[in-house]
């Protein structure tokens, strides 16, 4: 089988694709002032979508992330995944959800082959939760990350974007709620787009000092896998949750990318900050242009970059998270 690869040598098995742009909460770090359609183009259509990842798969994708906006937004989510995991060479099918809806549809999600979930919670406090999600439903979040791990899902995890002197006190909290649960929590460094700089001056921190604590109190770190995201995952043997640091503004974070993007017009981002995205919709109408297609992925890896240069205050051409499934 093909492998996508890079001028870097990078191997490429892991495709987040997202499916819509919308999104119904107003976190105060993406979309504070809430979703503003930008475009008038539709999304991708369930059929867009098994053309492509058909695709992928056959470029040794082995691992796809079904992304937002909020991906339940859309009625035919659960078509969706049926779709994805059925199609061959493809190991794992996964999400990510502000959990407004997991409560309800986590175990039909399960049922139409969702492997692993990761559901975004930015503070175990619920007055903080509403502070920064503009929602004041933090215990159904809740509720619906215990319907998750029910429902026997491989793998739960909750995205916790950093912020100085907003969520930063939670860390004993987060640690203590994972002695017991087996959930991985996932630290994620506050990143600067196109819209937000004030807010990035004011609240960014860097995860260094939680992995310092962590190495201090016996925590381990663990080796990826060769589809896993960017984490560096610690685990201890007192504890069955896990905690992961995504830590974009750290040297070297790019040495070990292995993922593709592809926004819900079917734009192929090559990073989530780089560019304006290589158009991929026209060869998407029908089945038959599959080569073509896999041509053109191919091809547009030569003018994939070697860092995103976050570290030298490049924020690219991306508006905000939500625009290309972040």
């Amino acid at each position: 089988m093909p492998q996508l690869k890079d001028n870097f040598d990078r191997k490429f098995e892991y495709l987040r694709l997202s499916i819509t742009d919308e999104c119904n909460f107003k976190c105060n770090y993406c979309l504070p002032e809430g979703y503003q359609r930008s475009h008038q183009d539709e999304f991708l259509s369930h059929q867009e979508i098994k053309n492509l990842v058909n695709a992928f798969s056959e470029l040794g994708t082995k691992k796809v992330r079904i992304t937002g906006g909020e991906p339940s937004l859309r009625k035919d989510f659960p078509d969706i995944i049926k779709s994805v995991s059925a199609i061959k060479g493809i190991q794992k099918v996964a999400t990510t959800t502000n959990g407004y809806r997991l409560q309800k549809d986590a175990q039909q999600w399960f049922d139409a082959g969702l492997d692993a979930i990761n559901v975004s919670i930015d503070s175990l406090d619920a007055k903080t939760f509403h502070l920064i999600t503009g929602k004041n439903i933090f215990q159904k979040v809740m509720d619906g990350v215990n319907a998750c791990v029910e429902a026997g899902y491989q793998q739960v995890k909750i995205n916790s974007v950093l912020m100085k002197g907003v969520n930063d006190k939670d860390l004993d909290l987060y640690i203590n709620w994972i002695k017991t649960h087996p959930i991985q929590l996932r630290f994620i460094e506050l990143m600067q787009t196109g819209d937000n700089a004030d807010f990035f001056d004011k609240h960014h921190l860097s995860g260094l000092w939680i992995k310092e604590k962590l190495l201090s109190e016996g925590w381990v770190q663990k080796i990826p896998l060769s589809h896993d995201g960017p984490a560096q995952i610690f685990s201890h043997d007192e504890f069955e949750g896990e905690v992961g640091l995504i830590m974009p503004y750290s040297q070297d974070f790019c040495k070990s990318c292995n993922r593709l993007r592809v926004s819900s017009i079917g734009k192929l981002h090559l990073c989530l900050f780089g560019e304006e995205g290589v158009d991929l919709r026209d060869l998407l109408v029908d089945a038959s242009q599959k080569e073509a297609l896999k041509e053109r992925i191919t091809l547009a890896l030569n003018d994939k970059k070697e860092s995103h240069y976050l570290q030298s205050g490049n924020t690219g051409a991306t508006p905000h998270l939500a625009s290309i499934g972040g």
